[in-house]
């Protein structure tokens, strides 16, 4: 594997980021994902392919400008009442001719080729945070190791710079593209959405048996882990399944678990969706807040008594990195 040579589809870079790994990070979100989970909030990670997304409010009108409807050459514009409103999806080819015909703004881009080269000199711009801090670089997705040669690329040359580095993944990926990055990553941060595999496909897509066992074979490598749990009303919020994952950490993850972070839900990302012409499967799930947080701190507590290092939230500073380095 040549680093130099290996290229791959972004969506977003974050610089300066604090939640997603030890210290002040970049973190790099790759496109493409093999899970739809339904409470997700970055839909355009779904597609490992470059997309257009409209966000009508910004657009001028086709009676003052019509740009995106003139360039299209296959009529895949959705207009309504003067304004973009959308893409026939079966009809766009990506051609990302509207995107670059829009002076509003209202058609965005979401993913760029970039190569490894390309991205390590945004990556060592911050290089004096990351030994400030003991910060680093985190790859993110959508799933990140969907593109498994381009994560691993980019955390070869991180490691050559001696940079930290951090996978997160839901590890619903072949054995292959793990091992291809277990050698080049610091941290592991994945996350257990259910553990009735049943239950666990009708909300992602998929069934949850390779991505257990890539959560093992991690703890097998005493790489560390932070491992989060999304908790979702109705779906996984229960006292009951959490004693199902403290018993999975307890008996399979040992010390590699080095944090549990319960995230609560939010409903984030419904323009992205809309943008995109996908539908937002949580719109009428409403959490009375004071409620959740109590029962958030109740799910915190009962995992403690596990033994288990389990926090609300991804604010708590990893004191595993602040010990070993």
């Amino acid at each position: 594997l040549n680093p130099s040579n290996e290229s791959g589809t972004v969506f977003n870079i974050q610089r300066f980021t604090v939640h997603d790994g030890p210290g002040i990070r970049t973190e790099i979100f790759l496109k493409g994902c093999t899970l739809h989970c339904r409470w997700c909030s970055n839909p355009e990670s779904y597609a490992p392919e470059r997309q257009v997304g409209v966000y009508s409010g910004k657009c001028i009108g086709t009676k003052v400008c019509g740009r995106c409807v003139s360039v299209c050459p296959h009529n895949a514009m959705l207009i309504s009442e003067d304004k973009a409103i959308g893409i026939d999806r079966e009809l766009c080819d990506n051609c990302f001719k509207c995107q670059l015909a829009c002076p509003s703004d209202a058609l965005k881009e979401w993913g760029y080729r970039m190569t490894v080269d390309e991205l390590m000199p945004i990556i060592l711009s911050d290089r004096n945070f990351y030994k400030k801090s003991g910060g680093g670089v985190t790859i993110s997705g959508g799933e990140s190791l969907l593109q498994w040669r381009f994560t691993a690329a980019i955390l070869m040359a991180c490691h050559k710079e001696g940079i930290n580095t951090c996978v997160e993944t839901a590890l619903n990926i072949k054995q292959e593209a793990l091992d291809a990055v277990m050698p080049y990553t610091d941290l592991f941060i994945t996350d257990i959405k259910h553990m009735d595999s049943e239950i666990h496909r009708k909300h992602t897509g998929a069934g949850n048996e390779l991505i257990l066992a890539n959560i093992k074979r991690i703890a097998q490598a005493a790489k560390p882990i932070v491992l989060r749990l999304p908790i979702i009303p109705d779906v996984n919020d229960s006292p009951e399944h959490l004693d199902r994952v403290s018993e999975f950490i307890k008996e399979n993850l040992g010390s590699s678990v080095i944090q549990v972070q319960f995230l609560r839900f939010r409903r984030l990302g419904e323009e992205k969706y809309k943008s995109l012409g996908i539908p937002y499967q949580m719109g009428d799930v409403n959490i009375e807040r004071d409620e959740f947080e109590n029962q958030i701190r109740e799910l915190v507590e009962r995992m403690q008594s596990y033994q288990i290092p389990a926090v609300a939230g991804t604010n708590s500073k990893l004191q595993w990195f602040q010990s070993n380095n």
